[in-house]
């Protein structure tokens, strides 16, 4: 049987990982690489793997590796709008709730690579933690599953070009909002409200508040907060 490798970093990834090498287990294997140590060629070229999925990755990925197997990266974004870093924030900073999630050949470039398929994908309500999860189970039950079960061809990436930058721990600072209004304010919590990411805060004196777990209802929101003495 051949090959499939997917790298990923997060715990609800690892999970559909399992999901999934349950559903193919008399097609294909399945191996999961969670580290960047274990992403190195002499390892890759051991299982010659069909593709190597990147549902979430933090680090670069070795040209040595792309150049050689089919890599594939999943972006939160209308490609070739959004490219770069932060697309979820991006996104809902800017009121885009309508987007897709694009399938990609790893290339030379950031998120330049040619796009094999892509899948709708609302993130108009939930947290961020919420869109991650329903962002890997569109890419584990949809998207990886039409590349194991068709020979997908890429094509180049078609439109207007508009480049994200990652956002920086700063920006999460809600006095760095302009026009705050109730909807406003609900986004910027709510699009920083995951593992891993930095939560919106306020900064009062010697005092630092973070927000959390935000819902709207009746036009005022209601969540969570802690407060965090500085220094």
């Amino acid at each position: 049987m051949q090959n499939i490798i997917i790298a990923t970093i997060k715990e609800w990834n690892i999970s559909n990982y399992f999901k999934l090498k349950d559903i193919y287990a008399d097609k294909y294997n399945f191996h999961l690489i969670t580290t960047k140590d274990e992403l190195i060629i002499e390892e890759i070229e051991k299982l010659k793997p069909k593709y190597i999925f990147f549902p979430h990755w933090s680090w670069i990925i070795p040209k040595n590796i792309y150049s050689n197997f089919d890599c594939v990266v999943f972006h939160m974004t209308d490609l070739p709008y959004g490219r770069g870093g932060s697309p979820l924030q991006n996104l809902i900073i800017r009121e885009v709730y309508d987007t897709k999630v694009s399938a990609l050949k790893v290339d030379d470039g950031l998120d330049t690579g040619d796009i094999y398929l892509k899948e709708d994908f609302n993130i108009s309500k939930g947290s961020a933690q919420e869109n991650f999860t329903k962002l890997s189970n569109i890419i584990f039950d949809k998207m990886i599953p039409k590349f194991l079960s068709s020979d997908l061809i890429a094509k180049k990436q078609v439109g207007d070009i508009v480049n994200f930058r990652r956002r920086t721990p700063k920006q999460s600072d809600i006095n760095t909002l302009k026009n705050k209004s109730i909807n406003k304010l609900y986004d910027f919590i709510r699009m920083l409200d995951a593992e891993g990411y930095p939560k919106a805060f306020q900064e009062l004196e010697n005092l630092k508040f973070v927000y959390m777990d935000i819902e709207k209802k009746d036009n005022k929101l209601i969540g969570k907060f802690e407060v965090i003495i500085n220094g």
